[in-house]
């Protein structure tokens, strides 16, 4: 008996003390704000959390379930949305994951892969728990809910059903072992995508090679070569802040290829990162999904309940822009024909030369140098007193830096305070602006903590904007491009976004995939404008603000390459479209041969690929935007529709606009459907002749 305690007492110790240990399993951080210290969580940590998560989240929904209580809105709809704290919370990891991996965290995430997928089919094909979900559907009229619990309650019922909790018993198996493989081959997928776009170099062997780039890329690459055992030589990745410049300023055409080429095909090499045949299985994946859900194709079935609505409206949309957009390319290869032969080069342009040309036919229309507009695009002037400035100006925000006081999970990432006109602390943001290794491409915004509610009291959300920008070189600092400064200001719209939701429950605030690209895309609108321009761009040596003459060959050379951007984006959204419209895939299905012949059919210049081939297709086929690349032209609609709001009134900081679009916009989550959130703000249906006037195809 006496070593039965004995035994019990030092379970009960080591419990404690590996309770003590993971910052994860204890209900508070004791941080400012209860931001996680990710300095001292381990991936070990993280693990178990995610573990002990699911166990808890498993233990809450089957309380639901053994409840004896007549089922209601509370103790099922409310407590459900509730559950799974823990396992929210140890999903940080996630995010850590995208934006600072390493292999210990690549390798938690294939060992989890598998595990999650399998709890996710347990809750949403738990017949017993949507029997309760049901009752309370059925008896909604009884309950006198409020919009938003409305909102919740059918966001709820609906979830259920697309889950397959509906299906038979065989199918339902059926259902999760498709789930569970397109997890892992998504997965991989991405994995794949990391390593070839910062591990796979192209090497210049001297500086001849690098004629026309400038001085802070020869720098970095150089940089870059050292670091993976070139020293002497010249490297370039595959992250944009790398290649670009490349593209757009070497006059070496063989680099430009080289460089080109092994962007366009990551993991198109036949080797064991190669993803075309991860595509060709996920794709007809998810068709085999959506037909055991009753739907013909994987598109019918995600455009439901979007804006959109069905393929069809999709496809209007895109072809209405296309034959502009083929139109406008077009003039501008002209434009590159022309330079081409003014520089002596015999035979078409290649893709390869397209940015190369376009940037001095750029330079020979407009008379201006995009590396000189560069000098006056120094990455903190930008934010502070450009994206803070206009944030200041029509919300009244205020950002108090705090990257000395808060928890870091990377070294050049920055925190602040966001702080509204009332001085109250509505959010924390931090900023990760520069590439590295182990860091995923492109640029998105997230979330270590959604906007939530303790009771009464609103959490603050804990935001962050995750880029791609250009570095600080030698003695220069972090000097960016115009599409650089637009990425900055776009992924702090959906930063706002974030700030400034306030839902009551966590099964509320997520908005239609096609619509959460307005709050980011509205906000590019604000970058150039000249009022806001000679707020920041002030010439990184000199201080002085950016010479009006600049900024009028800024405006006037705004829209020109667009066909250029427009054809690449609209090819690649098609492509979405295309292969998930498939109701048949063939086993022997070559997505890149389809992406050729689809274009082709369209009538697609052959000097322009897509914005992203198949195999490095992350938002298609990663996951987030599958059958929904389309969702940037579709808001883009509504965004510059939506920026003609302040222009019309002569004042692009027109606070009474400025209000509608926050308490219309970006407070109420999706408790009502965008195309209702569009009206309350505009007061009537969005034109598209603001996105053709914009892009310069009207």
């Amino acid at each position: 008996m006496k070593k039965r305690i004995l035994l019990a007492v030092a379970l009960t110790v080591f419990c404690t003390a590996a309770l003590a240990q993971n910052p994860l399993l204890q209900r508070r951080y004791g941080t400012p704000y209860e931001i996680p210290p990710f300095e001292k969580i381990t991936v070990d940590n993280y693990r178990e959390a995610m573990l002990k998560g699911m166990e808890q989240e498993k233990a809450e929904i089957q309380a639901i379930i053994d409840n004896k209580e007549t089922p209601n809105f509370q103790n099922v709809i409310v407590a459900l949305s509730e559950s799974g704290d823990l396992l929210s919370k140890a999903g940080i990891w996630s995010n850590l994951n995208s934006a600072s991996s390493t292999p210990e965290l690549q390798a938690l995430a294939r060992e989890l892969s598998p595990i999650r997928s399998a709890h996710s089919s347990w809750i949403s094909m738990n017949k017993p728990l949507f029997d309760k979900i049901k009752y309370v559907y059925d008896h909604r009229d009884e309950y006198n809910l409020n919009k938003e619990e409305k909102t919740l309650l059918d966001r709820t019922y609906q979830s259920y059903v697309k889950g397959g909790v509906l299906l038979s018993p065989d199918k339902q198996k059926e259902l999760a072992a498709i789930n569970l493989e397109l997890s892992n081959l998504q997965l991989q997928f991405s994995q794949n995508l990391k390593h070839d776009t910062n591990q796979t170099y192209v090497i210049a062997n001297s500086l001849k090679e690098l004629e026309g780039l400038p001085q802070a890329n020869i720098e970095l690459a150089a940089k870059l070569a050292e670091k993976i055992g070139q020293k002497g030589k010249w490297a370039f990745n595959m992250q944009r802040a790398s290649c670009n410049p490349v593209l757009q300023y070497c006059k070496n055409r063989e680099l430009r290829k080289k460089v080109y080429l092994m962007y366009n095909d990551r993991c198109n090499h036949n080797d064991e990162y190669d993803n075309k045949e991860i595509a060709r299985k996920i794709i007809d994946l998810r068709l085999k999904k959506a037909n055991l859900m009753g739907y013909k194709n994987f598109a019918e079935m995600q455009l439901k309940d979007r804006m959109a609505e069905n393929a069809k409206n999709v496809y209007d949309l895109l072809d209405q822009i296309w034959a502009p957009a083929v139109a406008k390319a077009n003039e501008e290869l002209a434009d590159i024909k022309a330079m081409m032969k003014k520089d002596k080069v015999k035979g078409q342009p290649q893709p390869w030369d397209y940015m190369y040309y376009l940037d001095k036919a750029k330079k020979a229309k407009f008379d201006i140098d995009e590396a000189l507009v560069s000098e006056y695009l120094e990455i903190n002037n930008v934010q502070k007193n450009g994206v803070f400035y206009v944030a200041n100006k029509l919300y009244g925000l205020n950002f108090r830096e705090r990257t000395e006081d808060y928890p870091v999970y990377e070294a050049t990432a920055k925190s602040w305070d966001v702080i509204d006109r009332d001085g109250n602390v509505i959010a924390i943001y931090y900023s990760d602006y520069f590439p590295r290794d182990g860091k995923n491409a492109g640029a998105w915004n997230t979330t270590f903590r959604g906007q939530r509610y303790d009771g009464a009291q609103r959490l603050q959300p804990i935001v962050l904007n995750c880029c791609n920008l250009a570095m600080p070189s030698g003695d220069r600092p972090a000097l960016q491009t115009i599409d650089n400064v637009t990425t900055m200001f776009h992924e702090f719209g959906h930063a706002l976004h974030s700030f400034f939701r306030n839902v009551k429950y966590r099964g509320t605030p997520g908005v239609e995939r096609d619509f959460v690209e307005l709050p980011s895309q509205v906000n590019e609108h604000w970058a150039f404008e000249p009022e806001v321009l000679r707020n920041y761009a002030k010439h990184y040596k000199t201080g002085e603000v950016i010479p009006q003459e600049l900024v009028d060959k800024i405006e006037a050379s705004s829209k020109y390459g667009q066909g250029f951007a427009t054809v690449e984006y609209l090819a690649a959204s098609l492509v979405d479209m295309d292969l998930h419209c498939l109701e048949e895939v063939p086993a022997d299905l070559d997505v890149m041969k389809f992406q050729a012949e689809k274009l082709a059919e369209r009538g697609i210049p052959k000097q322009i690929l897509p914005r992203y081939s198949v195999t490095n297709f992350s938002h298609s086929l990663g996951g987030g935007y599958s059958a929904g690349y389309y969702s940037y032209i579709w808001a883009e609609v509504l965004d510059c529709d939506a920026f003609k709001a302040y222009q019309e009134t002569g004042d692009i900081f027109n606070q009474e606009v400025a209000e509608r679009f926050r308490k219309y916009i970006l407070s109420p989550g999706g408790i009502d459907k965008g195309s209702v959130m569009y009206h309350n703000f505009r007061g009537r249906e969005p034109k598209v002749d603001g996105l053709l006037e914009n892009r310069g195809l009207k």
